[in-house]
């Protein structure tokens, strides 16, 4: 159920998955979802947990192998397309707090992490400093993304030029620290 409501987020946007939507998808009354979760709360936290799961496992399974320029452009364009092909699971992420270290949400923030951590390995990044990196990274990758989702980049430059300026801009940027 879960699977259904993040695909119907992808399709309509996450402000427009209702469990009645849902519902109709899986050709069920309403009711008989709350045997399965306590609420729209509960299905956009589950659909947070599955999507913050996916995208470290598509960043993480990127990385593999590559370091310094190469791990950074593999993680960011793993993220972008992560982001591009599920926007609705990808919005159901965004500001939701872990509500404590056992919480799934808190282990699939951690993997996807950890993913982003091991690009920064291919740098001289001073630890005290790993935090700041890994904020700049989730902005910048986030932001055009989520940019790029909503139909945000109307000029006539390539996007994926565009995308690919801001990899190189990021690795002159971890390279001076």
């Amino acid at each position: 159920m879960v699977a259904a409501g993040a695909a119907l987020a992808d399709e309509v946007g996450l402000a427009d998955l209702t469990m009645g939507a849902l519902a109709e998808r899986l050709g069920v009354r309403t009711p008989s979802l709350y045997k399965h979760v306590g609420g729209q709360d509960d299905l956009n936290r589950r659909i947070a947990v599955l999507a913050m799961s996916q995208a470290a496992d598509a960043v993480g399974g990127a990385v593999q192998g590559y370091a310094g320029r190469d791990a950074l452009a593999a993680a960011a364009r793993a993220f972008r397309a992560f982001v591009l092909e599920h926007p609705g699971r990808y919005a159901a992420t965004i500001g939701l707090e872990p509500s404590g270290p056992d919480d799934p949400l808190a282990a699939a923030g951690r993997r996807l992490l950890d993913a982003f951590t091991a690009v920064l390995r291919g740098y001289e990044v001073d630890p005290a400093d790993v935090d700041h990196a890994l904020r700049m990274l989730r902005s910048l990758c986030h932001g055009f993304a989520t940019l790029q989702a909503a139909n945000g980049f109307q000029w006539s430059a390539d996007i994926d030029e565009s995308f690919e300026w801001l990899i190189a801009f990021a690795d002159r940027g971890l390279r001076a620290r």
